[in-house]
């Protein structure tokens, strides 16, 4: 499948152009850029080309993957999918509900297949830990801590992003948590929301499933204090969520083979726009 990158920022040198040239499913056709100088050292350091404009890189691709702030990437994801071309998305999926619902429909009226990269779901013991989970009844309740320390540490690659800056943790590291929960827990039907310091957010959470759970989302948490957990409990016991996995560019790489196999079969991902959209529209709820 011949994938064109849309984006030159930290996650797209970190994550995405790596893993596109390495994947043995993937020709890494070219990258565009809102700063074409970073398109062509980013497609120089990874030995592919780099686009002044995008309307051409579309024309050459099969599929795109997208790490630009969300609110960019749905307007081209939109525009992508109308050309015929699969979607191979970053979360938030938008900041908006309204904004992620487009991308959803776009997807679905140009029948094209679509992954979006909550990084829990593709990485390999995490996403057997989730997958396991979902297949239990029983829960009773769970939680989701996800703090970060970016904007605190002083050293974070991320540090810097306006849309981070503006949105916060809640939309940052919340897609993750809740990720996470809604596969096992089922969809939420009540929900509220509470800030900390910083740009804390703490969430509760009721489910269909009839079990609730909490989050607590921050990206301001001093470095002592950072971490990821994830906790659940039911009849079945107490069960956390394994560390994290063989690092971002193989994750990507399986969220690469996951759209592949999504376009090849016309399976939906369970990871698609759609539940992308859902997730956007909890975490506007929760704003």
């Amino acid at each position: 499948m011949r994938f064109g990158l849309l984006g030159t920022g930290p996650w797209a040198d970190i994550a995405h152009a790596p893993a596109l040239a390495a994947h043995p499913d993937a020709e890494f056709t070219g990258v565009w850029g809102r700063r074409p100088e970073a398109a062509a050292a980013l497609a120089e350091r990874h030995g592919t080309r780099a686009y002044e404009d995008v309307d051409a890189l579309l024309a050459d691709v099969d599929a795109v993957a997208i790490a630009l702030p969300p609110d960019v990437q749905a307007d081209l994801a939109v525009r992508a999918a109308s050309a015929g071309r699969h979607l191979l998305l970053d979360k938030p999926l938008a900041t908006t509900a309204d904004a992620a619902r487009k991308v959803a429909d776009a997807a679905r009226a140009a029948g094209v297949a679509s992954v979006v990269f909550f990084t829990l779901r593709f990485e390999a013991e995490s996403a057997a830990w989730i997958d396991a989970r979902a297949a239990e009844d029983g829960w009773f309740t769970a939680r989701a801590d996800w703090l970060g320390s970016v904007f605190s540490a002083g050293d974070s690659p991320f540090a810097a992003s306006p849309w981070r800056r503006e949105k916060g943790a809640l939309w940052d590291v919340g897609p993750h948590a809740l990720s996470a929960l809604l596969p096992v827990l089922g969809d939420v039907t009540e929900l509220t929301a509470a800030p900390g310091p910083g740009d804390t957010v703490h969430l509760v959470l009721r489910h269909t499933g009839g079990a609730s759970s909490t989050a607590t989302l921050s990206l301001t948490a001093p470095p002592e204090a950072a971490g990821v957990a994830v906790e659940l409990r039911g009849t079945a016991g107490v069960f956390t969520l394994p560390g994290r996995g063989a690092g971002p560019v193989v994750a990507f790489g399986n969220a690469i083979h996951a759209l592949t196999e999504a376009a090849r079969t016309g399976r939906p991902h369970p990871c698609d726009a759609h539940f992308a959209l859902r997730v956007t529209e909890l975490l506007a709820s929760a704003e």
